[in-house]
């Protein structure tokens, strides 16, 4: 598989990530591609996690250390005394989405700095990395220290990181060859080689790819691209999306209800990050969810519709439409999206507005070309970091 080019950074550091998988693999989604950003500009990067799994298809070869500049290592042993004492100290360390790290891991590093005598120069720069959002808070929120009151670390500050769609915020993660690996798979018939290499047969349908969890509205969707005017192949990610498109035609089926006839359906593997990128360049339109898929589908410039995760007080309602804000979409656009994530309890999901692939792709190409102006997450973050130390 195909590596980031490395671009050395004039002042390469040491930094310790720390990741937590709570679910749906976004935050190890992040936090990875974060890592590997790092090392491949010459950093060096020990990535914590709890969980590794997910890392065998994402990242193949990110376990036995095959990524430039990049260890990872299981959780537990961030509490391991005797190898904590063994490691050289990091100058950062990044909380990946506020997850905490191990006492005893901070323990060490404070009695380290103890033991040195020199508090200011061997403090690590402790970063707690914020989800993605583009509401007004992230603005007046990125970069605010947080003083730590208490524990081992007490006296010491953390700051206050967030990724972002204006130049107030960190900006995205945006590797610094992703330019050149898009224009070469443009190039050509990299969208067919693509998909032969995946064992998939394309009669020259439009692509569209299809990554979520169970929208309500899943079943309209589907007969909305079934009776779209141009054949449609619908590319399915692995795991809760094939299981909610399966169930949606299997409840059709034992309904009677008429058989599609238009619409192919084609359920793909586990990707590696580098192959999901390829699934959203090859595609004319993206169904996204998440943070990482999001962020993907916008440097894809491709019509995207994300499904943003729910929560039960309605806040991910707020999110979605500050994004919409952030990204100029079109009425079509917002109101497509207020339906596909159930953002009103009273919307009738049988009611799927049409797809504009026009509008939507104006929208997003512009967004596209405004973000590219704003310096990257990984460029904005060893900036902040260098300035504190």
């Amino acid at each position: 598989m195909a590596q980031p080019i490395t671009t050395v950074s004039s002042t390469p550091l040491r930094w310790d990530v720390f990741c937590r998988v709570v679910d749906n693999f976004g935050d190890i989604g992040v936090c990875w591609r974060l890592c590997a950003d790092l090392g491949a500009r010459g950093h060096a990067v020990r990535m914590w996690v709890d969980d590794t799994t997910p890392l065998r298809w994402m990242a193949p070869g990110a376990l036995e250390g095959t990524w430039p500049g990049v260890q990872v290592l299981d959780w537990e042993r961030s509490q391991d005394a005797a190898l904590l004492a063994s490691l050289t100290p990091a100058d950062v360390w990044v909380e990946g989405f506020g997850c905490e790290i191990a006492t005893e891991f901070i323990a060490a590093r404070a009695d380290f700095t103890r033991a040195t005598g020199q508090m200011a120069h061997d403090t690590p720069v402790w970063i707690n990395l914020e989800y993605l959002s583009a509401e007004r808070y992230v603005e007046r929120s990125h970069g605010l220290a947080s003083p730590v009151m208490r524990g081992p670390a007490k006296g010491w500050t953390k700051f206050f990181f967030y990724p972002g769609f204006s130049a107030r915020t960190g900006g995205l993660l945006r590797e610094a060859d992703m330019l050149q690996r898009q224009q070469a798979f443009a190039q050509g018939d990299g969208r067919a080689d693509w998909l032969a290499r995946h064992g998939i047969i394309w009669a020259g349908e439009q692509l569209v790819s299809l990554f979520c969890y169970e929208p309500t509205a899943l079943t309209a969707l589907l007969a909305q691209l079934d009776a779209a005017p141009t054949p449609i192949l619908l590319l399915v990610s692995a795991g809760r999306a094939s299981k909610a498109v399966e169930t949606a035609l299997a409840q059709r089926a034992a309904e009677n209800t008429q058989a599609f006839h238009r619409l192919r359906v084609a359920y793909l593997p586990p990707l590696t990050q580098a192959d999901f990128d390829h699934l959203l360049w090859a595609c004319d339109l993206n169904f996204v969810r998440g943070e990482d898929s999001l962020v993907r589908a916008l440097w894809a410039g491709k019509p995207l519709v994300w499904q943003i995760y729910p929560q039960d007080d309605a806040a991910h309602v707020h999110k979605l439409d500050a994004f919409m804000d952030a990204i100029g979409a079109p009425a079509s656009l917002r109101n497509f999206h207020h339906v596909w994530n159930g953002a009103h309890p009273s919307a009738n999901h049988d009611a799927l507005p049409l797809i504009d692939l026009n509008s939507w792709s104006q929208s997003l190409q512009a967004t596209r070309e405004r973000l590219l102006q704003i310096d990257d997450l990984v460029t904005q973050l060893v900036q902040f970091v260098l300035k504190k130390r």
